[in-house]
């Protein structure tokens, strides 16, 4: 699934992605990291919703309208991800995809990139998005809401 920030491509593995959604209203969760915006009830679910502008390294902006949220799996929970748009799915070639190396000093959460006739995206590896601390984090602040 591909889907933008700014004017930057970013895609996740679609094995990763439940669903899109238009953004609806995010509710503070006190003691929650930075990178958490705050939680949304999906169909009585809630779940955290990541700032994936801040995680990469985008400016502050407010929540707009037209704003999307990528509803998706760490591999821990399910979580949110804010977004500006979702482009949809690139149906490429398997010789496209090169995977990142862990070995590469400053990759963080990049898993691989998937080269496509306009440029690269950047894939990112979803298990990796939260560091344990702001799992911790997250999951205290979930207790305090739902005691």
């Amino acid at each position: 699934m591909v889907f933008r920030l700014d004017d930057q491509r970013y895609g996740l593995r679609l094995d990763r992605v439940r669903r899109s959604i238009r953004v609806v209203a995010v509710v503070p969760l006190p003691e929650a990291p930075a990178i958490v915006l705050g939680v949304i009830d999906l169909a009585g679910e809630v779940l955290a919703v990541i700032d994936l502008r801040q995680r990469f390294g985008h400016p502050h902006r407010e929540i707009r309208l037209t704003d999307q949220l990528l509803i998706a799996w760490t591999g821990r929970r399910t979580v949110a991800l804010l977004v500006d748009e979702t482009l949809g799915v690139i149906d490429a070639a398997p010789e496209s995809y090169t995977p990142v190396d862990d070995t590469v000093p400053g990759v963080g959460f990049i898993e691989g990139t998937l080269r496509c006739e306009d440029g690269l995206v950047l894939i990112h590896d979803l298990g990796r998005l939260l560091s344990l601390d702001e799992e911790a984090a997250v999951d205290h602040a979930l207790e305090v809401l739902n005691p």
